[in-house]
Protein backbone atom coordinates (compact mmCIF):
# COMPACT_ATOMS: atom_id res chain seq x y z
CA UNK A 1 0.00 0.00 0.00
CA UNK A 2 0.74 3.45 -1.20
CA UNK A 3 -0.02 6.56 1.22
CA UNK A 4 0.66 10.67 0.06
CA UNK A 5 2.22 12.01 2.91
CA UNK A 6 3.69 15.97 3.28
CA UNK A 7 5.29 17.32 5.81
CA UNK A 8 3.94 21.01 6.77
CA UNK A 9 6.06 23.89 9.21
CA UNK A 10 3.24 25.16 10.88
CA UNK A 11 2.81 28.38 12.46
CA UNK A 12 5.58 29.44 9.96
CA UNK A 13 6.17 31.58 7.25
CA UNK A 14 9.29 29.15 5.71
CA UNK A 15 11.05 26.11 6.24
CA UNK A 16 12.54 25.11 9.39
CA UNK A 17 10.86 27.05 11.90
CA UNK A 18 7.18 26.88 13.62
CA UNK A 19 5.93 23.24 14.27
CA UNK A 20 6.15 20.62 11.79
CA UNK A 21 3.17 18.12 11.18
CA UNK A 22 3.50 15.15 8.82
CA UNK A 23 -0.54 14.94 7.12
CA UNK A 24 -1.52 11.87 5.08
CA UNK A 25 -5.19 12.00 3.17
CA UNK A 26 -6.69 7.70 3.52
CA UNK A 27 -10.05 7.19 1.60
CA UNK A 28 -10.57 5.16 4.64
CA UNK A 29 -9.65 4.78 8.30
CA UNK A 30 -6.75 2.39 8.45
CA UNK A 31 -6.54 0.27 11.80
CA UNK A 32 -5.55 2.44 14.55
CA UNK A 33 -2.54 0.58 15.66
CA UNK A 34 -1.26 1.00 12.13
CA UNK A 35 -1.81 4.64 12.56
CA UNK A 36 -0.12 4.92 15.05
CA UNK A 37 2.99 3.04 14.18
CA UNK A 38 3.01 5.65 11.54
CA UNK A 39 2.94 8.78 13.56
CA UNK A 40 5.84 6.56 15.68
CA UNK A 41 7.67 6.26 12.63
CA UNK A 42 7.64 9.73 11.42
CA UNK A 43 8.24 10.63 15.33
CA UNK A 44 7.00 14.41 15.05
CA UNK A 45 4.77 15.75 17.54
CA UNK A 46 1.39 15.10 15.55
CA UNK A 47 1.08 13.06 12.73
CA UNK A 48 -2.62 14.09 11.04
CA UNK A 49 -4.94 11.61 8.96
CA UNK A 50 -7.67 12.68 7.49
CA UNK A 51 -10.83 10.78 5.07
CA UNK A 52 -13.07 13.20 2.64
CA UNK A 53 -16.75 12.77 4.15
CA UNK A 54 -17.92 15.38 1.11
CA UNK A 55 -17.33 18.36 -0.67
CA UNK A 56 -15.47 20.46 1.96
CA UNK A 57 -15.80 18.07 5.01
CA UNK A 58 -13.21 16.08 6.31
CA UNK A 59 -12.87 13.36 9.12
CA UNK A 60 -9.96 14.01 11.05
CA UNK A 61 -7.55 12.59 13.95
CA UNK A 62 -4.38 13.28 15.45
CA UNK A 63 -1.74 11.10 16.59
CA UNK A 64 1.53 11.84 18.76
CA UNK A 65 4.57 9.29 18.22
CA UNK A 66 2.99 7.53 21.42
CA UNK A 67 -1.04 8.11 21.30
CA UNK A 68 -4.04 9.49 19.64
CA UNK A 69 -5.29 13.39 21.26
CA UNK A 70 -8.21 14.80 21.21
CA UNK A 71 -7.42 18.46 19.66
CA UNK A 72 -4.01 19.79 18.01
CA UNK A 73 -4.12 22.79 16.64
CA UNK A 74 -1.24 23.02 14.12
CA UNK A 75 -1.97 19.82 12.36
CA UNK A 76 -5.48 21.07 11.48
CA UNK A 77 -3.70 24.14 10.07
CA UNK A 78 -1.45 22.07 7.81
CA UNK A 79 -4.35 19.24 6.50
CA UNK A 80 -5.98 22.61 5.76
CA UNK A 81 -3.04 23.69 3.90
CA UNK A 82 -2.48 20.80 2.31
CA UNK A 83 -6.23 20.63 1.24
CA UNK A 84 -6.00 23.72 -0.19
CA UNK A 85 -3.19 23.47 -2.29
CA UNK A 86 -2.66 20.29 -3.47
CA UNK A 87 -6.24 18.21 -2.74
CA UNK A 88 -9.08 20.68 -3.50
CA UNK A 89 -7.58 23.84 -4.65
CA UNK A 90 -10.61 25.70 -5.33
CA UNK A 91 -12.21 25.30 -2.08
CA UNK A 92 -11.98 28.46 0.59
CA UNK A 93 -13.31 26.48 3.63
CA UNK A 94 -12.31 22.86 5.22
CA UNK A 95 -14.70 21.34 7.71
CA UNK A 96 -12.87 18.67 10.14
CA UNK A 97 -15.12 16.57 12.47
CA UNK A 98 -12.77 15.69 15.45
CA UNK A 99 -12.73 14.52 18.78
CA UNK A 100 -13.04 18.30 19.72
CA UNK A 101 -16.06 18.55 17.38
CA UNK A 102 -16.09 20.07 14.37
CA UNK A 103 -13.05 22.89 13.63
CA UNK A 104 -13.56 24.69 10.32
CA UNK A 105 -10.05 26.93 8.99
CA UNK A 106 -11.20 29.73 5.98
CA UNK A 107 -8.71 30.02 3.64
CA UNK A 108 -6.59 33.43 4.22
CA UNK A 109 -4.57 35.91 2.44
CA UNK A 110 -1.59 36.01 4.70
CA UNK A 111 -2.51 32.76 6.30
CA UNK A 112 -5.64 30.23 7.44
CA UNK A 113 -7.54 30.94 10.15
CA UNK A 114 -8.83 28.25 12.46
CA UNK A 115 -11.44 28.44 14.90
CA UNK A 116 -10.90 25.83 17.80
CA UNK A 117 -13.22 25.49 21.42
CA UNK A 118 -12.07 27.41 23.87
CA UNK A 119 -10.39 27.00 27.24
CA UNK A 120 -11.07 29.19 30.22
CA UNK A 121 -8.50 28.29 32.64
CA UNK A 122 -9.54 29.11 36.76
CA UNK A 123 -6.77 29.55 39.16
CA UNK A 124 -5.33 26.36 40.27
CA UNK A 125 -6.76 25.78 43.94
CA UNK A 126 -4.90 23.36 46.58
CA UNK A 127 -3.23 23.81 49.83
CA UNK A 128 0.00 22.74 48.30
CA UNK A 129 -0.16 25.59 45.41
CA UNK A 130 3.32 26.78 46.99
CA UNK A 131 4.90 23.66 46.75
CA UNK A 132 3.55 22.57 42.87
CA UNK A 133 4.79 26.22 42.11
CA UNK A 134 8.53 25.34 43.55
CA UNK A 135 8.55 22.24 42.25
CA UNK A 136 7.27 23.50 38.36
CA UNK A 137 10.03 26.39 38.48
CA UNK A 138 12.88 23.63 39.76
CA UNK A 139 11.96 21.72 37.09
CA UNK A 140 12.53 24.05 34.47
CA UNK A 141 15.32 25.62 35.98
CA UNK A 142 13.83 28.85 36.66
CA UNK A 143 12.23 30.99 39.33
CA UNK A 144 8.79 29.48 40.38
CA UNK A 145 5.67 30.77 38.49
CA UNK A 146 3.64 33.87 40.06
CA UNK A 147 0.71 31.89 39.79
CA UNK A 148 -1.00 28.77 38.63
CA UNK A 149 -3.97 27.85 36.96
CA UNK A 150 -5.91 24.89 35.32
CA UNK A 151 -8.11 23.70 32.46
CA UNK A 152 -7.26 21.22 29.77
CA UNK A 153 -3.70 21.84 31.08
CA UNK A 154 -1.70 22.95 34.02
CA UNK A 155 -1.43 26.87 33.23
CA UNK A 156 1.67 28.33 34.86
CA UNK A 157 2.55 32.38 34.64
CA UNK A 158 5.43 34.43 35.18
CA UNK A 159 6.35 37.90 35.37
CA UNK A 160 8.43 38.69 32.23
CA UNK A 161 8.73 37.13 28.99
CA UNK A 162 12.78 36.57 29.68
CA UNK A 163 11.84 33.69 32.55
CA UNK A 164 9.68 31.86 30.10
CA UNK A 165 12.50 32.31 27.18
CA UNK A 166 14.92 31.01 29.83
CA UNK A 167 13.57 27.74 30.51
CA UNK A 168 15.48 24.94 30.20
CA UNK A 169 15.80 21.61 29.70
CA UNK A 170 12.30 20.49 30.73
CA UNK A 171 13.24 16.88 31.62
CA UNK A 172 12.30 16.86 35.20
CA UNK A 173 8.63 18.12 34.47
CA UNK A 174 7.01 14.93 33.55
CA UNK A 175 6.97 13.34 37.27
CA UNK A 176 6.10 16.69 38.42
CA UNK A 177 2.93 17.24 35.81
CA UNK A 178 1.64 13.39 37.10
CA UNK A 179 1.72 14.15 40.78
CA UNK A 180 -0.45 16.95 39.97
CA UNK A 181 -2.74 15.27 37.40
CA UNK A 182 -1.88 17.19 34.27
CA UNK A 183 -0.42 15.69 31.08
CA UNK A 184 0.93 19.42 29.77
CA UNK A 185 2.19 22.07 31.11
CA UNK A 186 2.01 25.92 29.78
CA UNK A 187 4.78 28.10 30.82
CA UNK A 188 3.51 32.04 30.06
CA UNK A 189 4.31 35.74 30.63
CA UNK A 190 3.18 39.09 29.32
CA UNK A 191 5.14 39.09 25.98
CA UNK A 192 8.33 41.19 24.72
CA UNK A 193 9.38 42.65 21.39
CA UNK A 194 5.96 43.48 19.94
CA UNK A 195 4.02 40.67 20.99
CA UNK A 196 1.21 40.80 23.59
CA UNK A 197 2.57 37.43 25.57
CA UNK A 198 4.74 34.67 25.23
CA UNK A 199 4.55 31.41 25.68
CA UNK A 200 5.93 27.60 25.69
CA UNK A 201 4.32 23.91 25.63
CA UNK A 202 5.65 20.96 27.07
CA UNK A 203 3.90 17.67 26.85
CA UNK A 204 6.47 14.38 27.96
CA UNK A 205 3.67 12.50 29.06
CA UNK A 206 2.67 12.39 25.04
CA UNK A 207 6.38 11.66 23.92
CA UNK A 208 6.77 15.46 22.88
CA UNK A 209 9.02 17.31 25.76
CA UNK A 210 8.18 20.43 24.45
CA UNK A 211 6.31 21.32 21.52
CA UNK A 212 7.38 24.10 19.24
CA UNK A 213 3.96 25.80 18.41
CA UNK A 214 0.71 24.65 20.09
CA UNK A 215 -2.21 26.05 18.33
CA UNK A 216 -4.61 24.14 21.54
CA UNK A 217 -2.62 25.73 24.41
CA UNK A 218 -3.59 28.87 22.49
CA UNK A 219 -7.29 28.09 23.09
CA UNK A 220 -6.31 28.63 26.69
CA UNK A 221 -3.74 31.70 26.52
CA UNK A 222 -5.93 33.90 24.13
CA UNK A 223 -9.25 34.22 26.73
CA UNK A 224 -6.94 34.34 29.63
CA UNK A 225 -4.53 37.38 27.89
CA UNK A 226 -7.16 38.96 26.30
CA UNK A 227 -8.90 39.40 29.75
CA UNK A 228 -5.76 40.54 31.23
CA UNK A 229 -4.88 43.38 28.33
CA UNK A 230 -8.25 44.36 27.77
CA UNK A 231 -8.17 43.50 24.03
CA UNK A 232 -9.89 40.81 21.64
CA UNK A 233 -7.02 40.34 19.28
CA UNK A 234 -3.48 39.20 20.36
CA UNK A 235 -0.38 38.82 18.54
CA UNK A 236 1.06 35.34 20.12
CA UNK A 237 4.71 34.23 20.18
CA UNK A 238 5.79 30.80 21.23
CA UNK A 239 9.19 30.87 22.25
CA UNK A 240 10.94 27.34 21.83
CA UNK A 241 13.90 26.91 19.75
CA UNK A 242 12.10 26.79 16.01
CA UNK A 243 9.65 29.20 17.41
CA UNK A 244 6.21 30.67 15.68
CA UNK A 245 3.95 33.71 15.32
CA UNK A 246 0.00 33.33 16.07
CA UNK A 247 -2.87 35.72 15.63
CA UNK A 248 -5.27 34.77 18.32
CA UNK A 249 -8.70 36.43 18.43
CA UNK A 250 -11.20 35.72 21.44
CA UNK A 251 -14.45 35.24 20.22
CA UNK A 252 -16.30 34.08 22.79
CA UNK A 253 -16.70 30.28 23.12
CA UNK A 254 -14.45 30.19 19.98
CA UNK A 255 -10.62 31.31 19.56
CA UNK A 256 -9.65 32.37 16.10
CA UNK A 257 -6.17 30.92 15.41
CA UNK A 258 -4.30 32.53 12.15
CA UNK A 259 -1.04 31.32 10.91
CA UNK A 260 1.09 30.42 7.57
CA UNK A 261 2.51 27.40 6.89
CA UNK A 262 5.59 26.20 4.58
CA UNK A 263 6.33 22.72 2.82
CA UNK A 264 9.19 21.02 4.07
CA UNK A 265 8.85 17.82 2.24
CA UNK A 266 6.74 15.56 -0.18
CA UNK A 267 7.03 11.70 0.01
CA UNK A 268 4.96 8.48 -0.42
CA UNK A 269 4.80 5.69 2.51
CA UNK A 270 5.01 2.07 1.27
CA UNK A 271 3.61 -0.12 3.87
Amino acid sequence: MTLKMWQVDAFASKVLEGNPAAVVPLDAWLPDDLMQRIAGENNLAETAFFVKTEAGRFALRWFTPNTEVDLCGHATLASAWVIFNHIDTALTQARFMTRSGELVVTRGNGGNVMSLPANIVTPYSSDAAGDAARAIGAALGVAPPRELHSGTYLMAVWDDAATVRAITGPGGIAPVLEALGFWGLIATAPGDAGYDCVSRFFAPAKAVPEDPVTGSAHCALTPFWAARLGKKTLKARQASARGGDLLCTDDGDRILIEGDCALYLTGEIEI
